[in-house]
């Protein structure tokens, strides 16, 4: 599958089997993520990888991981940040945005479903998996087999804005 091909395949799932997600695939979604490229090559981004019954029960309690068998907290130690001189952004966020995207994919490309929460208690989560003060929790990927149709790869015609609006050319 191309990569085009698998963007256009890659759907947020809500609803999983159950399915124990295989330990070889896993490591293949934890590989992409760890040869993803950081500002500067800080790669301030840290995973915390959740599938103990107590570990998802602490992470249901920040947000909704509509039953996924796993929960990868995606955090970014601000110690470790790249500063932009210029204006001060740091770009911890971006970064880590950047592994749970090339996780996705990679979950797509393996069968499997994913999607990319943000909508969650920091501190809930932070206390409920004892997470130390200098990581940040940016994003959860809950992962796993869907238990939903598969998504149509020619969807985004009507579910994306026009490109000539979000292309621009100078």
């Amino acid at each position: 599958m191309s990569v085009l091909d698998t963007a256009k395949a890659r759907s947020s799932v809500r609803e999983y089997t159950g399915q124990a997600v295989e330990e070889d695939k896993l490591r293949k979604i934890l590989e992409i993520a760890h040869v993803a490229p950081t500002a500067a090559n800080m790669q301030p981004a840290r995973l915390v990888v959740v599938r103990s019954e107590k570990g998802l029960s602490a992470v249901s309690k920040a947000a909704n991981i509509y039953g996924a068998p796993i929960a990868i907290v995606v955090c970014a130690d601000k110690s470790k940040a790249w500063t932009r001189p210029f204006d001060g952004m740091v770009t911890t966020d971006i970064d880590a945005s950047i592994l749970t995207d090339h996780m996705m994919l990679m979950a797509t490309e393996l069968g499997l479903g994913s999607v990319w929460i943000c909508y969650f208690k920091p501190d809930v989560l932070k206390q409920g998996l004892n997470l130390p003060r200098n990581l940040e929790p940016v994003n959860i990927l809950a992962l796993g087999y869907s238990a939903e149709p598969e998504a149509d790869i020619d969807r985004h015609a009507q579910t994306r804005i026009p490109m000539d609006e979000l292309v621009q050319y100078k």
